[in-house]
């Protein structure tokens, strides 16, 4: 009985020792892939920021015929409320 207890007792301790070191593993690869992850998401926000500089002109000037009616309009109707407004009397010398 007490050898099978030894004998139980190195194969859970094998056991363990190899779990461990398979823990130890883990771990670092996983460090090792959190890293390479951070690396790459960085790279990614870093060129799809330079793509974006770089296309988003392009896109704009392609979107322009389709945007300059709302343009126009936006124009017209700030022209006209900011000539309304300069005309009007200032409202200090009203008060008196």
């Amino acid at each position: 009985m007490i050898a099978m207890s030894v004998l139980l007792m190195l194969v859970m301790g094998l056991w363990l020792a190899a779990a461990t070191i398979g823990l130890v593993f883990k771990l670092a690869f996983a460090l090792v892939g959190g890293l390479f992850s951070v690396v790459g998401a960085v790279l990614g926000f870093v060129f799809s920021g330079l793509a974006l500089m770089i296309i988003a002109p392009i896109v704009a000037l392609a979107l322009l015929p389709l945007c300059l009616p709302v343009i126009l309009l936006v124009a017209v109707v700030w022209a006209i409320t900011r000539s309304a407004r300069r005309n009007a009397p200032p409202a200090a010398a009203t008060a008196r």
